[in-house]
């Protein structure tokens, strides 16, 4: 094995002409580099439209099942006339968005002081006023849903590829990372009309210009998935505490943009007071319509496994509250993984979001959460690159559950 000869400070490794220091570039940089210097005009580089590609493809995957969906099992019971291919998207929690965007919070005075009330107001506005605008385009409802979360889809799963290039030394990181995502569980919720995609679409690219030290964006784009969820309150209070750890010196000057997030609850909130005198409208009609008073941890957990274990809901709904028990198992195991790698912001994002959703009568979503958790994917990436047979156990195993899920929800048989 050949040693290299000491250089003299001044000079460039391997050479004996002294001259201006080049910083030593490791190999992961140089990779970077080469990466970056490949980029096209319009900003993706090869691992990009790599990504891009795995998330058409899954998208044409669950836009077939949805299509089989229409056609084995139609609405109307009748097989010889399939449904609309859009049918099988109509689900749960889309008839509520669908609603606030066509009618408002409050058509014709109605409110929580009518007669079976729908409980509207415990939705967040961003979606449906994206869908409400989107709809002035593309006419029919699910069909503006579907282009909403099918563009906001892409725009998450390159962020993530990007977020998981910064945090992992291989290349491949970013299409591990993403072909964990696009496979999980829960992803059918990524194409249908509901939050989760466009929440991704702010809140990953958010916490990548926080890794950039770009807090004006951060916080802009934070602000607007504050808007969409109420998780987008769990990454604000990541991204500060990221910023608290990160920033030196001026830098600090860059503070008071992390108050910028606050504003979109704040005037959703003052909204909801004038119109039904009650600033925590949304929380109550929580409460009202999913159950989501507060409950001990250890009550929320006994009640859950009551209703997964003992007989008192439908096999469907048991099934659910398994999986639901299962989720919460696994968010534990993360936060501790992201403790033990002194990964401070991301631990706290991970327990607030199980917190609140491990506070309710019964635990409510949480499987659906799972796919808002960016260090899950990327966790579950770095494992497989140090075991590559964990990769392959995932697509064995965990697609297939994909798979029933996706089916669960296009028949209208989800609850979660």
């Amino acid at each position: 094995m050949s040693v290299s000869a000491p250089h003299r400070p001044g000079e460039v490794a391997g050479s004996r002409t002294a001259g201006p220091r080049v910083p030593d570039e490791s190999h992961t940089d140089r990779t970077r580099r080469a990466h970056r210097a490949r980029r096209t005009w319009h900003g993706l580089d090869p691992d990009d439209r790599e990504v891009l590609w795995l998330y058409l493809l899954t998208r044409i995957g669950i836009w077939t099942t949805a299509g089989a969906v229409g056609w084995l099992f139609p609405a109307d019971g009748d097989a010889r006339r399939p449904a609309s291919p859009l049918a099988p998207w109509q689900q749960w929690d889309w008839t509520h968005y669908m609603h606030i965007a066509r009618d408002g919070y409050f058509p014709g005075q109605a409110g929580p002081w009518t007669a079976g009330w729908d409980n509207r107001e415990a939705f967040f506005p961003g979606f449906p006023l994206t869908l409400r605008a989107v709809h002035t385009v593309v006419p029919d409802w699910a069909a503006a849903g579907a282009l909403i979360s099918f563009l906001a889809g892409g725009v998450a799963v390159l962020a993530l590829a990007r977020i998981a290039r910064l945090r992992l030394p291989d290349q491949d990181a970013g299409r591990r990372t993403v072909l964990f995502f696009l496979l999980s569980p829960c992803a059918v919720f990524l194409a249908a009309g509901y939050t989760e995609a466009l929440f991704l679409a702010l809140a990953l690219p958010a916490w990548l210009a926080a890794q950039r030290r770009n807090w004006p964006a951060a916080s802009v784009l934070a602000c607007l998935a504050c808007s969409v969820r109420v998780t987008g309150l769990f990454l604000v209070a990541a991204l500060v505490l990221h910023f608290v750890l990160t920033v030196r010196g001026r830098a600090w000057r860059a503070a008071p943009w992390l108050c910028l997030p606050a504003l979109a609850p704040a005037l959703y909130s003052w909204y909801l007071q004038a119109r039904t005198g009650d600033w925590m409208a949304w929380k109550h009609a929580q409460e009202r319509g999913w159950y989501r008073d507060f409950h001990t941890p250890w009550e929320a957990w006994a009640n859950t496994w009551e209703a997964a274990f003992h007989h008192t809901q439908p096999t469907g709904y048991a099934l659910m509250w398994q999986a639901e028990l299962l989720a919460m198992l696994v968010g534990a195991v993360l936060i501790a993984v992201l403790v033990r790698s002194r990964r401070w912001p991301e631990a706290l994002y991970i327990a607030l979001t199980l917190l609140a959703l491990g506070t309710s009568y019964w635990y409510t979503s949480v499987p659906r959460s799972t796919l808002l958790w960016w260090p899950l994917w990327t966790a579950l990436a770095a494992w497989s690159l140090r075991r590559p047979r964990v990769q392959s156990a995932y697509l064995y195993v965990v697609g297939p559950l994909g798979i029933t899920v996706a089916l669960t929800f296009l028949t209208g048989r989800w609850a979660g």
